[in-house]
C-alpha cells in the first residue's frame, strides 16, 4: 500500500554560496540519549570529485536543527559513502572508502576537470600522493566520546554506504561488498564480524548470487538483527539479468552470517537499502527512487521481512541525483530519515531530513 504519512522536512547542511556545496550518500543512528548522529560526504564540488570529507553533524532536538559539520576525515583522497553506528556509551563507529588515486587519474580527471577546472592543480599533484595512503579501500574510525575525538584509520576488508549492524550480544556485523581481499571471491558480497568494537574483524561467509547475474550486479548492502536472531541483508542490484531493474534483492542468515538464503528481488523501484529495526517490531527499508516519481521511500514490513505491506513516500522532487536515505528511531517511536538530494531549486544536492511516524494499523 503507497502511503503519505504527515511530514515535517529542513537542511542539516547546505551550502549554495560555496564552491565546495555538493552534500551525497548520508547515514543516521541514535544515541541511548535520543542525541542524532549525522554523516556524509560533504563539501565537494561534483558526484565524483578529490574534495569529498567524512563529516559529522549532531542534533539534540529531534532532528530539527544541526549542529555545524565536524570534519572527521578528509585525506588525500576522496572520502566517500559515510556510515554511522551508534555503540552506546558516547562511543560511535564511523565507516568510509576512497577509490585508489590511480582512478582519479585514469578514470574520472577528464569529468572532474569539466566539472571545475579549479580541481586541476589537485590532480596533478596525485602522483607525488605516498603510495600507502593513495591505495584507496575501505576503513573505520572510532570515538569514545561522541565524536569529538577519534582514534586510528582501520582498514577493513568490505565497503557498504551505512556500514555494519550492531548486534544484541554487542558485536558487529559488516555485510559489504569485498574492497581488496583474498578472502572472498573478487566482488563478492560478503559479511565479518566484529567482537572488539570495529578493530578487528573476521569472515563470516559469502553470498552466492543468482543465476543469469554476475557480482558486478550487486552492491551497498545493509544488514539487520531481527528479534529472534535471524540476519536480514538487502542488497542494491541493477543490470542486464536483474529482476525489475534498479532494485533490491533480499537474503537472510539463521547461523550467525555464515550460510545465507537465495537472493530474491523485491520488485521495488529504487536502491540502495537502510535497514532500521522499530521498536514497535516493524522492520524499516530506507531507500532512494531514481525514476518518476523521483524522491526517498521506505519500506514496511510486519513480519520480519517476510513481505512488505507498506511504501512510504517520504519526499518527492524533480529528478536528478538524490537518495541514500537511512533512518532512527527517536525515544517517542518517531522517525528522522536523512537523506541527499536537491533542496528548493538549487542546481546541487543538499543534506536533508524528514520527520515521521510509522503509519496506524
Amino acid at each position: 500500500m503507497l502511503i503519505y504519512p504527515k511530514t515535517e522536512s529542513g537542511a542539516v547542511c547546505r551550502t549554495p554560496l560555496s564552491f565546495f556545496r555538493y552534500h551525497g550518500w548520508p547515514s543516521v543512528t541514535v544515541d541511548e540519549n535520543g542525541v542524532l548522529y549525522a554523516v556524509d560526504s560533504g563539501f565537494r564540488v561534483s558526484h565524483v570529485c578529490p574534495f569529498g570529507k567524512t563529516c559529522l553533524y549532531k542534533s539534540f532536538d529531534g532532528g530539527r536543527t544541526w549542529s555545524i559539520p565536524m570534519v572527521v576525515n578528509d585525506t588525500y583522497l576522496d572520502d566517500r559513502d559515510a556510515g554511522i553506528v551508534s555503540l552506546g556509551g558516547g562511543r560511535l563507529l564511523v565507516t568510509w572508502f576512497c577509490h585508489p588515486a590511480k582512478s582519479y587519474l585514469n578514470e574520472y580527471s577528464a569529468g572532474i576537470r569539466a566539472v571545475w577546472p579549479g580541481a586541476a592543480g589537485v590532480l596533478d599533484a596525485y602522483p607525488q600522493i605516498p603510495e600507502e595512503a593513495g591505495r584507496g579501500g575501505s576503513f573505520v574510525r572510532l570515538s569514545d566520546d561522541g565524536g569529538m575525538t577519534w582514534g586510528e584509520t582501520i582498514r577493513v576488508p568490505v565497503t557498504a554506504p551505512h556500514g555494519p549492524g550492531l548486534l544484541r550480544d554487542g558485536s558487529l556485523v559488516y555485510l559489504g561488498k569485498a574492497f581488496v581481499t583474498d578472502e572472498v571471491s573478487p566482488g563478492a558480497i560478503a559479511a565479518y564480524r566484529s567482537a572488539d568494537g570495529g578493530r578487528s574483524w573476521e569472515k563470516l561467509g559469502e553470498l552466492s548470487i543468482p543465476e543469469g547475474t554476475v557480482p558486478d550486479n550487486f552492491h551497498e548492502p545493509h544488514v539487520l538483527e531481527l528479534p529472534h536472531g535471524r540476519l536480514l541483508g538487502m542488497i542494491r542490484a541493477q543490470g542486464a539479468g536483474v529482476a525489475h531493474g534498479f532494485t533490491m534483492y533480499e537474503t537472510h542468515s539463521d547461523d550467525g552470517g555464515i550460510t545465507w538464503s537465495p537472493m530474491i528481488s523485491l520488485g521495488v523501484s529504487g536502491s540502495p537499502p537502510h535497514l532500521l529495526l522499530h521498536s514497535s517490531g516493524a522492520v524499516i527499508c530506507s531507500f532512494g527512487r531514481r525514476e518518476v516519481p523521483f524522491g526517498e521511500r521506505a519500506l514496511i514490513s510486519y513480519d520480519g521481512g517476510e513481505t512488505w505491506a507498506d511504501e512510504c513516500v517520504l519526499s518527492e522532487t524533480e529528478p536528478g541525483d538524490l537518495g541514500y536515505p537511512a533512518t532512527a528511531e527517536l525515544p517517542d517511536g518517531s522517525l528522522v530519515t536523512v537523506y541527499y538530494q536537491r533542496a528548493e531549486s538549487d542546481g546541487f544536492t543538499s543534506l536533508l531530513w524528514t520527520k515521521w511516524s510509522l503509519p496506524k494499523r
